[in-house]
């Protein structure tokens, strides 16, 4: 199966990219918005679409056609305002999840944010962008996706461990990016993640038997 992975050069999406690469039984196809990101894909022997989230619905159903999942890595970066969280976050998120309808796929994988589901425990400063995650993931539980919505704590770029904690409701944490881009990959295909979204940090269980364990109801 190929799996389109949406935000393809940000730092969670290059490495589930090359994860994706090495794995015996996927295929990958990175969505870049810039032609000049193109060589170093090309060079790591990694197919890339240029598509944008600025883009209509229908340039991204092009890019998504041949593929069997998509995961949704993309963010607009803390360097951007609030705009760009709402035309990136949430507005380029819904028109990604109408496009895969339109494309025909169904497994769909989001990258959100810890605790994006509780608006008692959103951040004052960033509260824009908790409200995007939010609603992002809403219309994702809303489509007839077979989603996972994976809610990460902070992110850290140091080595990932392999081992996190995932459930319905985790209050605090932080994780680095290799896991959280681990997670993702190891979620496509496990069942007990299908119309599923938990909250993720780092823990003391590998990720697979986390994600096999996942009881909580479905949410």
């Amino acid at each position: 199966m190929k799996i389109l992975v949406v935000g393809a050069n940000g730092q969670i999406g290059k490495q589930l990219v090359h994860m994706l690469h090495d794995h015996p039984n996927y295929e990958v196809k990175a969505m870049i918005r810039k032609q000049e990101q193109a060589s170093y894909f090309q060079k790591a022997g990694i197919e890339s679409v240029l598509a944008n989230l600025d883009g209509t619905v229908s340039e991204l159903a092009d890019a998504a056609r041949d593929c069997g999942a998509v995961v949704f890595t993309a963010g607009s970066g803390g360097g951007t305002g609030f705009d760009q969280t709402l035309l990136i976050d949430l507005d380029g998120a819904a028109k990604v999840i109408e496009a895969a309808e339109l494309a025909g796929i169904q497994r769909f994988i989001m990258i959100s944010a810890l605790q994006a589901h509780r608006r008692e425990h959103w951040s004052e400063q960033i509260k824009p962008y908790y409200a995007a995650k939010h609603h992002a993931d809403q219309i994702l539980r809303n489509s007839g996706l077979n989603y996972t919505i994976i809610r990460p704590g902070g992110l850290m770029n140091e080595d990932g461990t392999g081992k996190v904690a995932a459930a319905e409701d985790i209050r605090s944490g932080s994780i680095p990016r290799e896991d959280v881009a681990r997670t993702a990959l190891l979620s496509l295909d496990e069942e007990s993640t299908f119309r599923r979204s938990f909250d993720l940090v780092s823990g003391d269980t590998p990720i697979a038997d986390a994600l096999s364990a996942l009881d909580a109801p479905l949410n």
